[in-house]
């Protein structure tokens, strides 16, 4: 059977280290009523507050569904590509690491992929919901794709858009959807994602 994994970046915050801004919460909320109607058996989120307390807005649209915290699926770097492999931006943006983030985060990594990516059981699908960051929701999405260690990098995530992928035994992963951020207004969207980037009819 088939493994559903919504993941949600956290909605926005203010500062960008602290807790959800009002523009977060509202966000947040109608991500919430946007999932209230999917079968999650489970949230899980990241460690620091912008995750949780998106996670928690959620959840009050789905109640009795376990929601848990765990470090996997926190804000970290998911990997440390060979320099030869990137653009002088990416080498830089990757110079904002310390050498244990660069080793500690990819292990990481690899467990989150383990925890996060199997097949649903033999007898139901299963849906569950990751509140995470937008490495990590790079990470997972260039994975499902078979993309190179470095490929993550530039793959930018709106707050709280929905990215939705599914894993079946014996199959690829399949990306159903990617940054999908219909159920936000057009004031409530883009948030989070590199100005230089969005399109002008974003």
């Amino acid at each position: 059977m088939t493994h559903f994994l919504y993941v949600v970046r956290h909605g926005d915050a203010a500062p960008h280290d602290g807790p959800l801004s009002p523009i977060g919460e509202q966000q947040a909320k109608l991500t919430g009523q946007r999932l209230k109607d999917v079968p999650l058996s489970a949230i899980c989120h990241g460690p620091l507050p912008r995750a949780a307390q998106t996670a928690r807005l959620i959840a009050a649209f789905v109640p009795d569904v376990p929601v848990v915290s765990s470090d996997l699926a926190g804000d970290y770097l998911p990997s440390d590509p060979d320099p030869a492999d990137l653009s002088a931006s990416y080498i830089r943006f990757l110079g904002q690491f310390s050498a244990a983030e660069r080793s500690e985060g990819p292990k990481a990594a690899a467990r989150a992929i383990e925890a996060f990516t199997q097949a649903g059981p033999e007898d139901r699908d299963v849906h569950t919901l990751i509140v995470t960051h937008n490495l990590l929701i790079g990470w997972l999405v260039s994975q499902a794709l078979a993309g190179p260690a470095w490929r993550w990098l530039g793959v930018n995530q709106m707050n709280c858009a929905l990215t939705v992928i599914a894993y079946q035994p014996g199959l690829p992963p399949s990306l159903l959807t990617f940054n999908d951020a219909r159920h936000l207004p057009p004031e409530l969207s883009w948030t989070g994602f590199p100005a230089h980037l969005r399109p002008p009819c974003g």
